[in-house]
């Protein structure tokens, strides 16, 4: 187990703590600021607990705030493979530090780390108490409702990607960015996190390959009973702006809120507006049914 660390929130003078869980099936990475009710932060691919700490400085005042790396990113260990890309295996490592956080939880998932968050809440082997969803890739929910140019736009871009990434293109990931965030967002991105995500491409394509081969249906929805809010931005790709309306609308009583002028991005270009309607959806979950 790496050494714990304290670091002070460049936001505020909350102390940051860094550490890792040790689970069945290797190390989970987490760091948690703040006191009051608890989140539990799911980033999405490319990136670790550390993409949410825009929507943190907005909120760990008064909450407890957690953010992890799911498998093959940060100090997580990777627990798939491609034989066996299940999503249930990054779902039970979400689930390990919603255990350490001392749930029940408010949980909140970007992009891939939404579809897992969700997973997380349709396993019910935690107890949460709201669910947030950013822009989930929930292409095979697409596909289930018959709305399959939405669905072959999804399946097209990673096709594109990975035979590109396949025949030696080390930078195919940015077609995939640029799908999610409109042209030139890759090209866009500090050096840094650019490199990130060329570095973690092959844990992308088995991200991929858990979303496509998770069977979510609008049943399986139907069937979760929890406060729940899905995010979407305005300016986003019509096929996830759409998939993330169908979720919204399959589930009980949840709450879908467009901010405009966003795109995929936008836990980190629009974290207070972000932010914002998250606070309020967990006042919302804690008052109760209206």
């Amino acid at each position: 187990m790496r050494p714990t660390t304290y670091t002070l929130s460049r936001a505020s003078a909350v102390m940051r703590r860094d550490m890792t869980l040790e689970d069945a099936r290797g190390p989970v990475d987490y760091e948690a600021c703040g006191r009051g009710p608890s989140i539990v932060f799911a980033p999405g691919s490319c990136s670790t607990g550390a993409a949410w700490r825009p929507i943190i400085s907005h909120c760990e005042a008064e909450f407890r705030c957690i953010a992890t790396s799911l498998p093959g990113y940060g100090g997580t260990a990777e627990r798939r493979s491609a034989a066996d890309p299940a999503i249930a295996h990054v779902a039970t490592a979400l689930e390990a530090v919603i255990r350490r956080a001392g749930s029940p939880v408010h949980l909140v998932g970007h992009s891939f780390g939404g579809l897992v968050a969700l997973a997380v809440a349709l396993r019910g082997y935690v107890p949460l108490l709201s669910l947030t969803i950013v822009e989930a890739p929930a292409a095979q929910l697409l596909n289930a409702v018959g709305e399959h140019a939405h669905y072959r736009a999804f399946r097209a871009m990673t096709e594109t990607y990975f035979s590109a990434f396949a025949a030696g293109n080390a930078g195919a990931i940015a077609s995939m960015i640029d799908f999610y965030g409109g042209a030139g967002t890759f090209a866009g991105w500090p050096p840094r996190v650019r490199a990130y995500a060329i570095e973690t491409t092959a844990v992308n394509i088995l991200d991929w390959a858990s979303a496509y081969g998770y069977p979510l249906s609008p049943a399986m929805l139907a069937s979760l009973d929890l406060p729940v809010l899905v995010l979407r931005g305005s300016a986003s790709h019509p096929a996830i702006k759409r998939a993330n309306e169908l979720i919204s609308q399959c589930l009980k009583g949840s709450r879908l809120a467009t901010i405009e002028g966003a795109a995929h991005f936008l836990i980190t270009t629009h974290a207070g507006a972000v932010a914002g309607l998250l606070r309020d959806h967990i006042a919302r979950a804690a008052a109760g049914p209206a």
